[in-house]
């Protein structure tokens, strides 16, 4: 009796494991822009998700990061792990445009980004290998205002989140990051409008990571749910813009 439970107990155990096989076949990792980090979980929330800044999240799956999924806030990154052979080649799935940030009260005063030619103020901004702190230099130099850099005292962040937490709680005067950032920090922070002549073209990028053992079944069913009509309405929920469907 003992002989056949103890043999009833090994086909459970063995079945359960045959189950459960299939499920973390399935497991998907996306690793994604910091300004992503609210919208694509109301998209997906299945996946596991790594939000950073977009060159560390490239740098990462360089390395060899687990990762099956890549959206980044430009082009370039997908671009970059695409030329290598390490992703598939890149779909543009929305858009975003820069604003300068300042906490809800604005006890700095500022009124426009020329506020920031006074100096002695506590300025957040992207690194500049990140995509905010690029798009940031650009705004900046197209506005002939690169000089806020260097009178004002600069910290220089690692991702939009960081950016957006630093005005949002008041350790920075002010912070340049996207509209996107804006909306999911409301009541915190005041977003102040830059020229529309000035902005950058700000593009997001998904694709597939190419690596041994990824789940690209999944990771490509996940990109058609991202660019689908609904992805497309949830993006524009959160404030991105919508590139025309190619």
């Amino acid at each position: 009796m003992r002989h056949h439970r103890k043999l009833l107990v090994i086909s459970v155990c063995a079945a359960s494991a045959l189950l459960a096989a299939p499920a973390a076949a399935q497991a998907l990792t996306v690793y994604a822009a910091a300004s992503l980090r609210d919208a694509f979980p109301a998209i997906n929330r299945s996946p596991s998700y790594n939000f950073g800044g977009s060159n560390i999240l490239q740098l990462q799956i360089q390395r060899g990061a687990p990762a099956d999924v890549f959206a980044s806030a430009s082009a370039a990154e997908p671009q970059a792990l695409f030329r290598e052979g390490r992703c598939t080649r890149p779909v543009t799935f929305a858009t975003n445009r820069l604003v300068l940030l300042v906490p809800a009260r604005n006890p700095a005063h500022i009124r426009s980004v020329y506020s920031l030619r006074r100096g002695g103020l506590r300025l957040s901004v992207g690194t500049p290998g990140v995509p905010v702190g690029a798009y940031t230099r650009k705004v900046l130099t197209r506005m002939r205002l690169s000089k806020v850099l260097s009178i004002n005292r600069v910290s220089q962040e690692p991702n939009v989140a960081q950016i957006t937490s630093k005005v949002a709680l008041g350790s920075a005067d002010a912070g340049f990051a996207y509209v996107t950032d804006a909306r999911a920090v409301a009541g915190k922070v005041r977003a102040i409008s830059l020229p529309l002549w000035a902005q950058p073209p700000v593009r997001y990028g998904i694709c597939a990571v190419k690596r041994r053992g990824a789940n690209r079944a999944g990771a490509q069913a996940f990109i058609r749910q991202v660019t689908s009509n609904r992805g497309r309405r949830t993006l524009k929920r959160f404030g991105f813009g919508l590139p025309p469907r190619g």
